[in-house]
């Protein structure tokens, strides 16, 4: 039985099957998020985050603690996942077109899961920002609001406005940027 309590590390340690399934409950969700912001695409998201949990099951024997935690070393599966799958480009696309296979759709349900966790890890990066900055950058990003829109119900010219969507941009570039 596992321990759900234990922490990451020591489910990973553990070589029992039940333990990794913990860990995957823990990070599935977050995980298929982040590749369906990097990706924008649903199916690729899922594709990779299963590719991911592959190689993380696969490497687990060779899994040791570190200062940092767990989860880190996921992420470091799933960077070189998404790098991989930049590197490969549309080729595997193309030839899994000319072998007439095709991937198993992702139903609407799916489909509907991976892109509202996509929004949630947006709005929590969106809620770091600055007052200011955050309710102009939801406004304009998230809920596709016109400049001229926002600076009318907030009582400011559309000029600051766009400098403070810019702003923000930029300050959630850098900390994602820093977070690779």
């Amino acid at each position: 039985m596992p321990e759900r309590d234990a922490t990451d590390e020591q489910l990973l340690l553990s070589g029992e099957a039940e333990d990794f399934g913990v860990f995957y409950d823990r990070h599935v969700d977050p995980l298929l998020g982040w590749f369906a912001r990097r990706t924008r695409n649903p199916d690729v998201a899922a594709d990779l985050t299963a590719e991911t949990f592959a190689g993380a099951l696969a490497a687990r024997p060779r899994f040791r603690p570190r200062s940092e935690p767990a989860v880190a070393w996921l992420h470091g599966i799933a960077q070189h996942k998404l790098a991989d799958y930049y590197r490969r480009g549309g080729s595997e696309d193309r030839m899994c077109r000319k072998l007439g296979m095709a991937r198993p759709p992702l139903d609407d349900e799916d489909r509907a899961m991976i892109e509202m966790l996509a929004r949630e890890a947006a709005l929590s990066l969106v809620e770091t920002l600055p007052a200011d900055q955050r309710d102009a950058v939801y406004a304009h990003v998230l809920e596709d609001e016109g400049y001229d829109e926002i600076a009318a119900s907030s009582q400011t010219s559309a000029a600051t406005i766009r400098q403070r969507v810019s702003r923000g941009l930029a300050a959630l570039r850098r900390r994602e940027e820093a977070r690779r």
